[in-house]
């Protein structure tokens, strides 16, 4: 029988980080994004996933690395599943954490490799989530999560590549992004985001992936799921979050999430509302 468990927890640390607990046999996550970066440690079996152009497998005791918005998949690259720990935090916590320890490091970090083999780090990440999940302590808790952060970033954050994207496109393509981010649940047509930055819809599709990894409804998507979140911790119901965010109807919504986080909408509220 396969066994898929998943357990997100919110750490108060930092404004909020969500921490996942997971096992997966049959699980296989379509392509996603998240507005943080992925941090995980396997803790057993092995894992086999796309990131930045090119598949990955990440074995037992290794490190996943995605950066934040970074399109990526995920499913067992072994007979018997994998399981793994994780968190989740965003552009922003990692600035802050950079400015209060003094590191020298411009802006959000870049992490140029997916899978790390680094025992130090693994071990460090492993003990700040098991301490997220079990204690109290807000001293204790705090420290080590600036303490393998900024192990992490030390030992393997680099500066970001330059986008190839032409530069005349850039800034209607963020336009388009701020547009989808803002707006999720707008039942915009590509014709019309191509009109907002004056593309054709051709070039604007060809060029969002390009640069996002993902086409515009895709995007979208990930978009709608993000703001889905939101909602599910502020302990709104079901129907009207996915109603809410664009969604045709809550099964529409429910096969979304559980495919792009591989738990249930109603587990994730379960155990992260408010």
């Amino acid at each position: 029988m396969a066994i898929e468990q998943a357990r997100y927890q919110l750490a108060d640390e930092l404004g909020g980080i969500e921490i996942l607990n997971a096992r997966y046999q049959h699980q296989n996550f379509s392509r996603h994004s998240h507005e943080g970066y992925t941090i995980g440690v396997i803790e057993s079996g092995a894992q086999q996933f796309y990131r930045t152009g090119g598949n990955h497998i990440a074995p037992q005791d290794s490190i996943i690395l995605v950066n934040a918005d970074e399109v990526h998949t995920g499913c067992s690259a072994s007979e018997g599943g994998w399981s793994y720990q994780a968190m989740y935090p965003t552009p922003d916590q990692f600035e802050q954490l950079s400015q209060e320890l003094g590191i020298k490091q411009q802006g959000a970090p870049y992490f140029g490799q997916a899978v790390v083999q680094d025992a130090v780090v693994a071990n460090s990440l492993r003990a700040t989530l098991a301490l997220l999940a079990s204690s109290n302590n807000r001293l204790q808790r705090e420290s080590m999560v600036y303490a393998s952060l900024s192990l992490l970033m030390t030992r393997h954050a680099k500066t970001a590549p330059k986008a190839k994207t032409q530069a005349d496109a850039s800034k209607q393509l963020g336009l388009v992004k701020q547009f989808l981010d803002e707006q999720p649940q707008a039942n915009v047509s590509l014709s019309e985001l191509a009109n907002l930055v004056n593309l054709s819809p051709c070039y604007l599709v060809k060029q969002f992936v390009k640069h996002y990894g993902i086409p515009p409804h895709a995007y979208q998507i990930q978009a709608r799921l993000r703001l889905a979140k939101q909602l599910l911790r502020q302990g709104n119901k079901q129907l009207d979050v996915a109603l809410d965010c664009g969604f045709h109807d809550q099964s529409h919504f429910s096969r979304h999430f559980k495919r792009a986080l591989g738990v249930s909408p109603g587990r994730y509220a379960k155990e992260l509302a408010a």
